[in-house]
């Protein structure tokens, strides 16, 4: 993407967030675009507060590396799987999921609608589900009680990898923090996740940015990982 782009599209996402109800739950967003600096020598008394800032700097490239790194991996091994192979997986993931406890005592969610180009696990049987019961439309200021996540690739200390624009991580991180300000209870985080997807532990590096899940629901059955997902589980 051109850097006009990249900046429009910022400018896009910021509008986007200041018009939501949750714009109140943080004063600001930050956004981890890397910019080409200049090397100078810094100002009388700042000395240690730009080697520190050169450590964090060069701590944060080394991690987007390695995420950038590891997507193109696993999007490697998703475009080997056959569509056969998507398919059993699909219908396995949602077959839990619609027969959970956890997700039918939901009495409000929020559900991904799937893309097959980017090789998401398939939401259509879990969101015809919801629909076909009667379903009411929530409002943006209603609470949530369960988060249905997409992401490329997630271990089972719950870190998630996402396709690297931050999006969901802002969602989930302004969600939180409106949660708490309201004193609403917090949702549960679950991810979908074909089998591929699942990483050891500490595989997948983070930042601070980063909002981990809960639980992960793969063809094998459910992972709960926090406290959480295991009373609710």
């Amino acid at each position: 993407m051109r850097k006009d782009g990249l900046i429009q599209k910022t400018k896009e996402v910021l509008l986007m967030i200041q018009a939501s109800p949750f714009a109140s739950a943080a004063s600001q967003i930050y956004f981890p675009i890397r910019s080409v600096r200049s090397v100078t020598h810094p100002p009388p008394g700042n000395s240690h507060r730009s080697f520190v800032k050169m450590n964090e700097d060069a701590s944060l490239d080394a991690i987007a590396k390695q995420k950038k790194a590891l997507r193109s991996n696993v999007r490697k091994e998703l475009k080997l799987m056959t569509r056969a192979q998507r398919s059993l997986e699909d219908i396995a993931i949602q077959d839990i999921v619609l027969e959970a406890s956890w997700f039918k005592s939901s009495k409000s969610l929020c559900a991904y609608v799937s893309c097959d180009s980017l090789r998401e696990v398939n939401t259509s049987k879990i969101l015809s589900a919801i629909l076909c019961n009667t379903a009411e439309v929530m409002q943006a200021t209603d609470p949530v009680d369960l988060f249905l996540l997409p992401g490329l690739a997630f271990d089972r200390s719950g870190r998630r990898l996402g396709r690297g624009g931050g999006y969901y991580d802002m969602l989930l991180n302004k969600y939180q923090k409106l949660a708490a300000e309201r004193k609403w209870n917090q949702p549960l985080f679950v991810a979908l996740s074909y089998s591929l997807q699942i990483m050891d532990e500490g595989v997948i590096a983070v930042t601070p940015n980063d909002i981990p899940v809960d639980a992960i629901v793969s063809p094998a059955g459910v992972i709960p990982i926090t406290p959480a997902a295991f009373e609710r589980m």
